[in-house]
């Protein structure tokens, strides 16, 4: 890796305490949805981490709780807004939405909700596609950045306003596979 990359500074939220709070968001799903079908639609890339330690949580959830189940669908969609950048700009829509999400209930798995351009933006895009409900469950929320009112319905992790990579979340297709979250340190 070139010298003139940023490094990460800290680690902000641990691995164990990802896990466990990543395990109670599955418990509390897997509630939410008892007996019913679920779409989860991961947002690419940033989410996929999440979305795949979230799926197996909420089948754990299922296996310590038989009478929960929930039958998981998966779809992902792919938005770009930050391209190299640490500052997000136009939402563009890549690709994403299919048309078995017609009256299914969708929960949109994605890695931060800062600005609320990208959620608001993949909301409305989603309702065209007529599902049932669409609910929001997003690792971290930074509220201090928000541009547009979005409604979240599980938060991982309430962080302050600093640029964050790790555990999928990236700075120039850097750093994703760290398996926390850390605070990156602009040179």
């Amino acid at each position: 890796m070139p010298a003139t990359n940023p490094l990460p500074e800290s680690v902000l939220i641990s691995e164990s305490h990802l896990q466990n709070r990543i395990h109670e968001l599955g418990a509390q799903i897997a509630t939410d949805y008892e007996n019913q079908e679920l779409v989860l639609l991961g947002v690419l890339r940033g989410s996929v981490i999440f979305f795949a330690d979230l799926a197996r949580a909420i089948f754990s959830a299922q296996l310590e709780n038989p009478v929960k189940e929930v039958r998981l669908r998966f779809e992902f969609v792919q938005l770009m807004s930050y391209q190299d950048s640490t500052k997000p700009s136009a939402v563009e829509l890549i690709r994403g939405g299919t048309d078995y999400l017609e009256q299914r209930h969708i929960l949109i798995v994605e890695d931060i909700v800062d600005t609320g351009h990208t959620l608001k933006f993949l909301h409305e895009h989603l309702w065209t596609l007529k599902p049932k409900t669409i609910k929001v469950c997003t690792l971290l929320d930074k509220p201090s950045q928000r541009q547009v009112p979005v409604a979240i319905d599980y938060t991982g992790f309430e962080i302050p306003d600093t640029f964050v990579v790790g555990y999928g979340l990236d700075y120039a297709q850097q750093y994703r596979n760290l398996p926390y979250i850390a605070v990156l340190k602009l040179i």
